[in-house]
């Protein structure tokens, strides 16, 4: 594998790490800009909000650009927008610097896919995704929880502080490793990638995204009283299970990218299986410290088995315009978040029980396991194949365009 992936897994590190930091923060942001807690969340949501328009919008715009180039302003962006949360006087101002750090989120991890998988053998494609992903979930091990402690020490302001250090290095390792001949983006015009978004394949594989990390941020948005009303653990032992989780996703980030490039449809079909698997048994699993420990580490591995082949999916369908569709791919992962998490609390706020937000997470496996065999059908009747069987091998784009 190229030394260029080492350098996107570098900028993927920096935004898992500035993305999922602040829910540790909230507190301490909120004590010292005087608001609420609710209030505090909405820094959450901003960042978020930045990345489902940033991600689309960034990599049309950018699309007659050299890939190398955006990714640096990209992550100049990043850098800029977490100084600026640093230096921020106050709350308005705050808010403002977190939608900005979002706004390169979704488009970096777009744009870096395409130049990871051009710059490997086909039969590599999703596992160099998955060293990509790497970054993004070895932050929820190590750079999470060691932001907080920074945080919780030197004050949230220096936690961001250090997080424009990881992008500043993120920058010096693209422009030494990302090599130059590997970044050259099609002429396409903003209407033709608009355009390769039409396709029903490629919502069909955005929907498939949508529902399956649903049923991940159902559950895991309210993880947290799960272990301590349900497992009986202290409040003071949440961050290391929450470790614990981003070792399953490291793990089932790097075992979904060795799967895939074998069977990329087989891997999808198995993680949202796993997944649903999982999420209707966390009621049993949280009876006992051991086992709601064990459910944790599951439930990140069988989730992010299925993130490499979601976005080497989206990208084989939308062919035309593979920076655009993998940057909305990541727009969808983030209302995956957004509608998961609200999901979730339809279900606690039914009175259905501190572990019911795990089985409506369960349900939205399903729905995701029903749009990827939707997904699956349309593709091998496109290509004139029965659709008895999953194969290993991905249908050419070509042949997909002969038969539509």
């Amino acid at each position: 594998m190229p030394l260029a992936l080492l350098a996107l897994a570098v900028g993927a590190f920096g935004i898992g790490t500035t993305e999922f930091v602040m829910m540790g923060l909230l507190p301490d942001v909120a004590d010292d800009l005087h608001i609420s807690i609710p209030t505090a969340g909405h820094l959450v949501s901003a960042y978020a909000l930045g990345v489902v328009i940033g991600a689309p919008l960034l990599a049309a715009v950018t699309a007659r650009m050299s890939r190398r180039t955006v990714l640096i302003g990209l992550m100049a962006v990043f850098v800029a927008g977490n100084a600026l949360s640093a230096f921020a006087p106050g709350y308005d101002s705050l808010l403002a610097a977190r939608f900005l750090s979002g706004l390169p989120h979704g488009a970096f991890f777009g744009v870096g896919a395409v130049v990871a998988t051009g710059m490997v053998a086909p039969e590599r494609k999703a596992r160099s995704v998955s060293l990509m992903f790497l970054g993004l979930t070895v932050a929820n091990v190590a750079g999470v929880p060691v932001a907080t402690l920074m945080g919780q020490h030197m004050g949230w302001r220096a936690t961001f502080l250090g997080v424009s250090a990881i992008g500043l290095a993120a920058i010096a390792a693209l422009a030494l490793l990302v090599p130059r001949d590997h970044t050259h983006a099609t002429a396409a015009g903003l209407r033709h990638e608009l355009a390769a978004l039409k396709s029903l394949p490629v919502w069909l594989a955005l929907g498939t995204t949508v529902a399956g990390f649903g049923a991940l941020f159902a559950a895991y948005s309210y993880v947290t009283p799960m272990l301590t009303d349900s497992a009986g653990f202290a409040p003071a032992s949440v961050t290391l299970l929450l470790a614990l989780f981003g070792v399953g996703a490291t793990a089932g980030n790097l075992l979904g990218g060795r799967l895939a490039d074998h069977a990329m449809r087989g891997t999808l079909f198995g993680g949202l299986a796993a997944l649903g698997v999982v999420l209707a048994l966390f009621p049993v699993l949280m009876r006992a410290e051991w086992s709601a420990a064990l459910g944790v580490a599951l439930l990140g591995m069988a989730a992010f088995v299925t993130g490499s082949p979601l976005q080497l999916m989206v990208m084989e369908k939308a062919a035309a315009a593979p920076s655009l569709a993998s940057s909305a791919n990541q727009a969808a992962f983030n209302l995956a978040n957004a509608g998961g998490a609200w999901i979730g609390g339809l279900a606690l706020a039914a009175g259905f029980g501190a572990t019911s937000p795990a089985l409506a997470g369960a349900l939205l496996a399903v729905l995701g396991l029903g749009v990827a065999g939707v997904a699956y059908a349309v593709d091998r009747r496109r290509a004139g194949v029965p659709t008895g069987r999953l194969v290993a091998s991905h249908v050419p784009e070509q042949q997909e365009q002969v038969h539509r």
